[in-house]
């Protein structure tokens, strides 16, 4: 059989693929709108080696194997990557020849691939998976998210909006949902490079705090806050959410801090926030989840070991349990997959237009992570494989939610 071919029936590629290896073979039609080369042998030892998504994202990482064409597309027709659809016959002499491929080319995992030490969730082990995240490059980032800085999902008014559009609607309604009005103050959590606060602080003249653990979001965000003119009521700090000694708060956001907190962590989480925010205040938890309670919390080995280590997705009800058993009144949840899935393309398109920068930037292996990462994201909302809830909690004045009769924010 030969290299193609059984690449070919590896990846259960579809119709709309053509295949293509070092030994002169290929599979699949020619005017495929998507090519995937497997460039040296070390590509199908990366796959005997971890079979499933690991292997495939080490050969692409490493070069070995190339997309040449839209790489969501890709992954689009290689989304059932395993060996469970090839008839038992064919599937032990696969086995075998991908057996002697890798005695014969053992390879060792990227030096992309990131290993922590310390306890799961610790306040150390936390500091390092989040600089080894965000901790890249400040332009790197400005890049791929463009002018807004804004690392979550965003929400689209319509199909045509930008992403810049988009990301001030998502801060927008953040604000409405919390009833932000001049003179409170509000704790973003996980604040990135501070839109949230400055949002906070530009359109509603709120006082606002954010908290990161990574360094380079709170120095950029700091003077960003400074250049906007902003430093009266807005402020970062390079600071663990546990950390915070203030209390009183009349508003607390979170958007997209709880999928590094860890399920066993998630009472403590939300026992934090309850106990910073005052009678009467409002909490908005802004996240991606598992579509539901019966998937488990940790990430594949793709994204644990390349972008998100220790990253943990719940599903929607837990997170509504978990706000409602901590003392908060929920009064509303929405899911808002289908617009991360546009966030996703966007940042994609960013991406692919900076490219050549990025290459030069952070080096040609972690944009090819990213590159993988963004599509194969988008895939999963796409496919509701994850989704992303907003969840809107009152901390009860006794009786009271101080809330409106019917919601605000959706006029």
């Amino acid at each position: 059989m030969r290299l193609a071919n059984v690449f070919q029936r590896i990846t259960g590629g579809g119709g709309d693929v053509r295949f293509s290896a070092y030994d002169g073979s290929s599979a699949g039609p020619d005017d495929a709108p998507v090519h995937i080369e497997v460039r040296t042998p070390e590509a199908l030892s990366y796959l005997a080696s971890a079979p499933g998504e690991l292997g495939l994202a080490r050969a692409y990482v490493t070069g070995n194997l190339e997309i040449i064409g839209d790489a969501h597309g890709a992954l689009a027709q290689l989304s059932e990557f395993s060996l469970r659809e090839i008839p038992w016959a064919e599937r032990l002499g696969l086995l075998s020849f991908l057996g002697r491929t890798r005695i014969n080319n053992r390879v060792s995992p990227p030096p992309q691939e990131t290993r922590l030490h310390g306890l799961r969730h610790s306040k150390e082990r936390d500091r390092q998976a989040i600089a080894h995240h965000y901790d890249v490059s400040n332009q790197f980032y400005e890049w791929i998210l463009g002018p807004s800085m804004a690392y979550t999902c965003a929400v689209y008014p319509t199909l045509e909006s930008t992403l810049e559009e988009a990301q001030f609607a998502k801060h927008d309604l953040v604000a409405r949902k919390l009833g932000l009005r001049e003179g409170m103050r509000l704790l973003d959590v996980g604040c990135g490079w501070g839109g949230m606060v400055m949002h906070a602080a530009r359109e509603y003249g709120v006082r606002a705090i954010g908290v990161t653990l990574s360094r380079n979001q709170a120095e950029w965000a700091q003077k960003a806050i400074i250049d906007a003119g902003l430093s009266e009521l807005a402020e970062v700090r390079h600071l663990d959410y546990r950390d915070v000694r203030e209390t009183g708060f009349d508003a607390i956001s979170s958007i997209g801090l709880t999928e590094h907190i860890g399920k066993a962590k998630l009472p403590a989480y939300f026992r934090s926030l309850y106990a910073k925010v005052k009678p009467g205040g409002r909490l908005l938890n802004h996240c991606i989840t598992r579509p539901d309670n019966l998937q488990p919390a940790r990430t594949g080995g793709f994204i644990d070991r390349y972008v998100f280590p220790d990253g943990e997705l719940v599903g929607p009800g837990h997170i509504v349990s978990l706000m409602h058993d901590t003392g908060f009144e929920v009064r509303h949840e929405e899911n808002l997959r289908e617009h991360y899935a546009l966030t996703l393309a966007a940042w994609c398109r960013n991406l692919e237009s900076h490219w050549d920068e990025a290459v030069r930037e952070v080096g040609e292996a972690r944009a090819r992570v990213w590159r993988l990462y963004l599509a194969a994201s988008r895939l999963g909302f796409d496919r509701n494989n994850i989704q992303l809830h907003q969840v809107l909690g009152v901390r009860l004045d006794g009786v009271k939610s101080h809330m409106p009769l019917r919601p605000e924010w959706l006029g």
